[in-house]
């Protein structure tokens, strides 16, 4: 199976929310273009900021009415922008779109990758979501892909714009009468999940606001200012479509891109993802501290992966040809993907079943799901204690949905609005 590069494996072990919904899932690539965008790669000092329609390409998962057979992702890049694979996974490519009961359409997912990055890179998470009635929108960011890497200054600046737009048009495309997505997707309803750049993208996207140190990193033009915290521009980015917001290991906290009063302006129930050995995004002064600053957020969690990287939970299992060296980089891609200490099945399994729970909860208003997320904090600590019959016992403490022994490394800090 994993010789089949597949991004849908559950294992015999997953907790009990990681595995797929009823619903059979579709996939579709749209174009879009934000136009009048300023074009951060062509920007020079003492010139007026230019401006370029900016193109992003979105895979689009959703509830169909009958699956069929499942369509292989092609052509899909590595790490090194050369290689190209083949995924395979359950969504069926263009399949009809199955309305949601009642009429009111499924809640809105987006998906924003890391940096360097593709659209599929999670999309381990996207179909799961799909499979249990959510359309589900994944990025591919212009000049932060594998095929079109550029200056970091575009990322910085254009990431939470580009969710922000996605949002707009997704909201769009299901206004329309005879679109694909009219009826199909409930863009008021929505959620924003990012990994790395993606994380920070969806963290300012929450209400994070940049700090003015930060916005020197932005380039010449003082383009990332359009992020300060207190500034009219970043007040209007947060948006009351969006719910919740879930970020797998944010990058910038190890770079002071944030403080104290800039994360108190997140008030969107968020959920971080973090290994306790990240080296890029940094645990104690990285994403752990998002989480002890994010004080505003109606709800905030924090789920740690003892010992995992950068990669904790949120890039599907390594391609089988991302394990040969690529003369590009000099070394095999397998460690974009992978960690040294966890298995990526396993982690991307945790991460679907915490996700199913947050989401569930926020988005979707199901109680029953609370009980999933409030959990002794740390998972060494709960006491396992279920009869022969199943039935838990008035000392069980230990993670629900994990079977026994199975919750081992994991912590999960949270907390409420001060």
């Amino acid at each position: 199976m994993a010789q089949e590069n597949r991004i849908d494996l559950i294992r015999p072990d997953a907790p009990e929310l990681a595995t797929f919904g009823s619903l059979a899932v579709g996939v579709r690539t749209i174009q879009l273009s934000n136009p009048d965008q300023v074009d951060v790669l062509h920007v020079e000092a003492g010139k007026d900021l230019p401006l370029y329609d900016r193109p992003l390409t979105v895979e689009v998962w959703y509830p169909t009415e009958d699956g069929g057979v499942p369509s292989p992702y092609e052509n899909v890049f590595l790490r090194d922008g050369e290689t190209q694979v083949t995924l395979h996974g359950r969504a069926s490519r263009d399949a009809k779109p199955k309305a949601a009961e009642g009429g009111e359409g499924y809640p809105l997912v987006i998906i924003s990758h890391g940096y360097p990055g593709n659209r599929f890179l999670l999309s381990h998470l996207a179909e799961n979501l799909a499979s249990k009635g959510y359309v589900v929108a994944s990025i591919d960011h212009t000049d932060s892909t594998y095929a079109d890497q550029g200056a970091f200054a575009s990322t910085l600046v254009n990431r939470s714009l580009d969710q922000k737009f996605v949002l707009n048009e997704m909201a769009r495309l299901g206004d329309e009468k005879d679109g694909f997505l009219s009826g199909l997707v409930d863009a008021d309803t929505a959620a924003i999940i990012g990994y790395s750049m993606g994380g920070y993208g969806a963290v300012v996207s929450a209400g994070g606001g940049l700090t003015q140190a930060a916005t020197e990193l932005g380039g010449p033009g003082n383009t990332l200012a359009v992020h300060l915290a207190g500034s009219a521009s970043h007040a209007q980015l947060p948006d009351d479509r969006v719910k919740a917001v879930v970020a797998f290991a944010p990058w910038g906290m190890n770079r002071d891109l944030w403080d104290a009063e800039g994360l108190a302006g997140i008030r969107k129930s968020i959920f971080y993802v973090s290994g306790s050995s990240d080296d890029v995004s940094l645990y104690e002064n990285g994403t752990k501290k998002i989480y002890e600053f994010s004080v505003n957020a109606p709800e905030r969690y924090l789920l740690t992966f003892d010992n995992a990287g950068h990669n904790a939970a949120a890039p599907i299992p390594a391609p089988v040809e991302a394990w040969t060296v690529s003369e590009k980089l000099g070394q095999a891609p397998f460690g974009h993907y992978a960690d040294p200490v966890w298995d990526t099945v396993r982690m991307n399994n945790i991460a679907q079943h915490f996700v199913t729970a947050f989401l569930g909860k926020h988005l979707k208003g199901d109680a029953s799901m609370s009980a999933y997320l409030d959990l002794v904090e740390d998972a060494a600590a709960g006491v396992y204690a279920v009869s022969e019959s199943g039935a838990e016992q008035n000392e069980h403490t230990y993670w629900k949905g994990f079977a026994e022994g199975t919750a081992k490394g994991l912590s999960l800090m949270q907390a409420v609005a001060d």
